[in-house]
């Protein structure tokens, strides 16, 4: 019941467009959307862009040392449908690899920042290992390229209360990791995809609910 109203602040808040680049909106795909992070209203943000078919089956990966610490960061996660991790005492039993692939396993589509972390400038920082082996361990998976942009100004890093700008979620053609490749090229592949997605002024946005 909640997750139509956070849909529906998380608009009012960042006023966001969503433009999709050579890549349809489609529900009846298994996707990692993957994206640059300067904001926690990065997740919210590029989930509420989604359609509302493509909304219901994708769920935000969440860092479980940060959203699970209170009772207001875990009822705000799960109006998101997010799936905790763990980003430290990784274990077997506890790895986020496979808690990811599984979910996705269960029909879910995930959405994930693969730098780990937020910039605090707006610099897109490296790729860390987590989605090459995600799309080793889901080889079926799409892979979109997602440009936030100006969330790291709505809300940035430190900030509690948001600045009211409009932003952007800018969706680019889907990849998949190519047999034999290695994950350094892979990852450098990756970030240059999102890379490419900054700015598409000509790109006309396409709204949907």
């Amino acid at each position: 019941m909640l997750r139509p109203i956070a849909v529906s602040l998380t608009r009012l808040i960042t006023g966001v467009n969503a433009t999709w680049v050579n890549c349809e909106p489609r529900a009846d795909r298994l996707r990692v959307y993957f994206a640059n992070h300067g904001s926690h209203l990065d997740f919210a943000t590029l989930w509420a862009s989604l359609p509302s078919a493509a909304r219901d089956r994708t769920r935000p990966v969440a860092a479980r040392d940060y959203w699970g610490r209170t009772r207001l960061t875990r009822a705000t996660i799960e109006a998101f449908n997010g799936l905790l991790i763990a980003r430290e005492g990784i274990t077997r039993r506890d790895n986020p690899i496979e808690q990811m692939a599984e979910a996705m396993r269960a029909g879910h589509s995930l959405i994930l920042f693969p730098e780990g972390t937020r910039s605090r400038d707006g610099a897109m920082g490296e790729f860390k290992s987590g989605l090459y082996h995600l799309a080793s361990k889901v080889p079926e998976a799409e892979l979109v390229p997602v440009y936030l942009q100006n969330l790291n100004r709505v809300l940035p890093k430190g900030h509690l209360l948001p600045i009211p700008l409009i932003s952007t979620v800018v969706f680019g053609p889907p990849m998949q990791l190519t047999d034999g490749e290695s994950k350094q090229t892979f990852l450098q592949r990756a970030k240059q995809a999102v890379v490419n997605l900054i700015p598409h002024p000509t790109s006309s946005p396409t709204r949907h609910s």
